[in-house]
């Protein structure tokens, strides 16, 4: 039987919310090891003007524990 914990990661990115998903996991894969699952939780973006200038995401990733 596996034990899995699932931790909450805010991330951002400047081109679209699955880039601010990727970053997401490349950042907690620095401390977190045996990555399982991402859930993007939600989704959000920073408007200046009639632009979208930032997207953001609250991302739940399950990891298992050794």
């Amino acid at each position: 039987m596996a034990v899995l914990k699932v931790i909450e990661v805010l991330s951002n990115s400047n081109e679209s919310w699955e880039d601010a998903a990727r970053n997401a996991v490349k950042h907690a894969a620095k401390s977190v090891k045996n990555i399982r699952s991402a859930y993007i939780h939600e989704q959000s973006a920073i408007v200046n003007g009639d632009n979208i200038t930032e997207f953001r995401v609250n991302v739940k990733i399950t990891f298992e524990v050794n």
